[in-house]
């Protein structure tokens, strides 16, 4: 069940009543009785239509008595409607009750009647469940009355042929058991008001399943005299759909006219007559709820997946603006600088996007501004206000506009167009419009909205103009139409949504649907020729760079664009925010052909960098794309190009800057003449970083840098410092592993003398050998001691060695580029 507005049923007298009410309840009463409780309808008179697929609707009337109010729906109207009715008696009455007809299951209604019968029954099945029951059977005059006991098929032989007749066999109040033979003369009645009352509701059960998407609301109401009513509540509606028509001018100054339609389809089961339309964009949270389905205890049912439906093309909206610049100087008649002067830059909105004062050259200058038609404005005191229109600057382009004061009173405004530029926006190439086009006097303002109530339109009379008709000989045609044109909605920002509220009401019957005009409002747009390679076509798109300086937000739709009084294409476009510029697609370009090179260059070392011992190398990976463009046509093309964004590539320096960046994508722009051909080349690097430990290094290292040419000679200096250092402290631990591999061999040599000395004991040489060992291992440990100070003395140097090393590769710090 959608939820939009929260469920309010208010019954106003369910407060006790003051006693002058309770003093007149005696004549409510005879108000009631005098008065038949006739159901009546309360017309629509408001209609709030989402995108989301809901729409909110309010009905007011009037009710007398205690009158009942019904309301159709189907079923998941009626789900929306029980979660967000709100029912007012505006004067004094009070609400007693809402109901709706059931929507269980057919076999469980019928399980709950006392009939044991199916959906589907024969007249011998519908008997044999009356059994019991009292009938009357009658056949001409003859009548009998009883009880039913049986019902019975039976063979009958008749001129040697067998038939099948039914046979029932009643049991009289005498007791007495008399059969009848079911035949085309006999009817059969039946004698019990109670059984009677429980056929009608089984026949009931089975006409409602005959409109079983029928849900019919009663609204009963209590009160006295006339009074209004206001019902109100949400409902499933289908989804309004947009389509614009963008119309291209003749006349350069002039600009293209956007005339948008919404096609609104009535399903609800009321007639929509003089109701007050509008349509918001936008998607409220909202879901579904089946509230008014009777809940059993059962597994839950899982719908299947819907695949996805394919969608003409659209274009990404624009993610980074292409920056221009726009530079002047401001002199005055007699070609003197004007410094200290204020400069102005204003968009096409009336948005101030850059403010600044001339130097003391006389100059301005700004950058980063965005593409479009813009406006300069310069003031200073003893001059003349000047103001320059339609300054054409386009992404990545620069535009020198200078600026000539005249004396006078800042009040006073001198105005003028700015001179032609290759960056101006405006389209200029279309031919005049023909007068027999058509007559109608206001394009687009449906005049007669709601005041014919015939055919398939709903209501919506007046013609594709909707003003009054002039026929199509000798009337204005649509270049005057379109100067004198004005919407036929009001449109206005509800916080994140947005709404187009009809100036006339409108009329759409029942299961009818209507095509109503909701903007009209002069744009900004450049017709260009989009490529992309994604498109595997050598051709481009044409397209319309579209800015929307309507100041109103596009819903997103379908388009057509007319040129040259004649269809051009179609295509679709997303919702479009104020300001926002967008690139809308509709054909394909035969007049223009473009093909691709690519180039890839091998890594080189590009910058390197020694910090804190490690050195980096950037390579980097350099690949060139060269776009060739063909113009086979008589016009000059503005080609714009979509190259992608990829991960860990950047444009190259040498690049002109895009004009915008989209999601993924940069747009390039590129003019190319009448039968000319025109290039762009778009280079990008992909940087790679090695990395390398300064202590790790040694010279066959830095002979391979310099045969790659990685590093250049001062790199190599600095590193043969560090390897000359490295080398020191090498040699030093050369000397001191001598030593201590001698000092080693001294202790073995010492250990084998002491073992000998051990032998000897007792011995006849113990005594000379004796003497000899003594004077040997005292001349070793001579030896020791001068190991060991040399050796402490190597280490000292060693350490200095080192840590002046290790402060050479610490201080080491060069960023250079190669």
């Amino acid at each position: 069940m959608r939820k939009l507005i929260s469920v309010v049923i208010i019954a106003l007298l369910l407060v006790p009543p003051a006693p002058a009410q309770q003093a007149a309840a005696p004549s409510a009463a005879a108000e009631r009785a005098a008065t038949p409780n006739t159901a009546t309808r309360l017309p629509v008179k408001r209609v709030v239509l989402y995108k989301n697929g809901v729409g909110f609707f309010e009905h007011l009337g009037r009710v007398r008595g205690s009158q009942d109010v019904t309301i159709d729906f189907t079923s998941g109207q009626l789900n929306d409607a029980l979660a967000s009715l709100t029912v007012l008696d505006l004067a004094g009455g009070r609400i007693t009750g809402v109901g709706y007809n059931s929507n269980a299951p057919l076999d469980r209604r019928l399980g709950a009647l006392r009939l044991p019968l199916g959906e589907k029954t024969t007249v011998r099945d519908f008997l044999d469940a009356l059994r019991g029951a009292r009938l009357e059977a009658r056949s001409g005059s003859t009548a009998i009355i009883g009880r039913l006991l049986s019902v019975e098929r039976k063979s009958r032989i008749q001129g040697g042929n067998t038939r099948e007749v039914d046979e029932i066999s009643l049991v009289t109040d005498a007791g007495d058991v008399r059969t009848v033979e079911l035949t085309p003369a006999v009817s059969i009645r039946l004698a019990e008001r109670d059984l009677n009352q429980e056929v009608g509701r089984y026949l009931s059960v089975l006409a409602s399943a005959r409109e079983r998407d029928l849900r019919r609301m009663v609204i009963s109401t209590a009160g006295t005299g006339e009074r209004p009513l206001y019902v109100s509540y949400i409902s499933e509606v289908p989804i309004w759909k947009t389509t614009y028509r963008v119309v291209l001018p003749s006349k350069a100054a002039a600009k293209p006219l956007l005339q948008g339609w919404a096609i609104v389809d009535n399903t609800v089961g009321e007639d929509w007559a003089d109701v007050e339309l509008s349509l918001v964009a936008g998607a409220p949270q909202s879901f579904i709820q089946q509230l008014s389905q009777p809940y059993y205890s059962r597994r839950h049912v899982i719908p299947l997946p819907e695949s996805a439906q394919l969608t003409p093309q659209t274009h990404a909206a624009t993610l980074v603006p292409g920056a221009g610049r726009l530079f002047g100087k401001v002199t005055d008649l007699a070609g003197l600088i004007v410094s200290g002067a204020e400069v102005r830059v204003v968009a096409e909105n009336g948005a101030l996007i850059a403010q600044g004062s001339t130097s003391p050259q006389g100059t301005y200058e700004f950058d980063s501004l965005p593409a479009g038609n813009l406006q300069v404005e310069v003031v200073t005191p003893g001059f003349k206000r000047a103001v320059i229109q339609n300054v054409g600057l386009s992404g990545g382009s620069s535009n020198e506009q200078n600026v000539t004061l005249e004396l006078g009173q800042v009040t006073e405004t001198v105005t003028v167009e700015a001179a032609p530029s290759t960056a101006n926006t405006t389209v200029s190439s279309l031919s005049e419009f023909r007068t027999a086009i058509g007559t109608k006097r206001q394009l687009g303002t449906g005049a007669a909205l709601g005041r014919r109530e015939s055919g398939g339109g709903g209501g919506i009379g007046g013609g594709v103009g909707g003003g009054t008709a002039g026929g199509v000989l000798g009337g204005a045609g649509p270049g005057e139409a379109r100067l004198r044109a004005e919407a036929a909605a009001q449109a206005r920002e509800l916080g994140d949504l947005f709404e187009y509220k009809l100036k006339e009401r409108v009329t759409i019957r029942k299961n009818q649907s209507a095509l109503v005009p909701i903007l009209q409002a002069e744009i900004g747009a450049e017709k260009i020729s989009l490529w992309n390679a994604s498109n595997n076509s050598t051709r481009p798109l044409r397209a319309l760079w579209l800015t929307n300086t309507s100041n109103l937000t596009l819903d997103g739709g379908s388009f057509s664009v007319l040129e040259d009084e004649t269809f051009a294409g179609e295509g679709l476009l997303d919702a479009i925010k104020p300001g926002e510029r967008r690139l809308l697609s509709y054909a394909v370009d035969l007049g223009v052909m473009v093909d691709t090179k690519m180039e890839s260059d091998q890594q080189r070392v590009s910058r390197v960098r020694i910090v804190r011992g490690v050195m980096m190398q950037t390579s980097e990976l350099r690949e060139k794309k060269t776009f060739t463009v063909r113009n086979e046509d008589t016009t000059t093309r503005t080609v714009v190009i979509e190259h992608p964004v990829r991960p860990g590539w950047k444009l190259a320096t040498d690049v002109a800057k895009p004009d915008e960046t989209a999601s993924g994508l940069y747009r390039f722009r590129l003019t190319v003449d009448p039968k000319k051909t025109g290039t762009l080349t778009i280079s990008e690097v992909r940087p790679l970083d090695t990395t390398y430990e300064i202590s790790n290094l040694d010279d066959k290292q830095i002979v391979v840098f310099l045969r790659q040419k990685s590093i250049n000679p001062e790199i190599e200096q600095a590193l043969r410092r560090i390897i000359e250092q490295k080398n020191r402290v090498a040699a030093l631990d050369e000397e001191i592993e001598k030593r201590e591999v001698e000092s080693k061999s001294i202790y073995d040599n010492q250990a084998r003398l002491r073992e000998n000395l051990k032998a000897l004991k007792g011995s006849a040489e113990e005594k000379a050998l004796m003497q000899r060992y003594t004077r040997q291992l005292d001349q070793q440990e001579s030896r020791l001691e001068a190991l060991r100070k040399e050796t402490a003395e190597l280490g000292t140097k060693r350490q200095q060695a080192q840590a002046e090393l290790d402060k050479m590769i610490q201080d080491l710090a060069l960023d250079v580029s190669l």
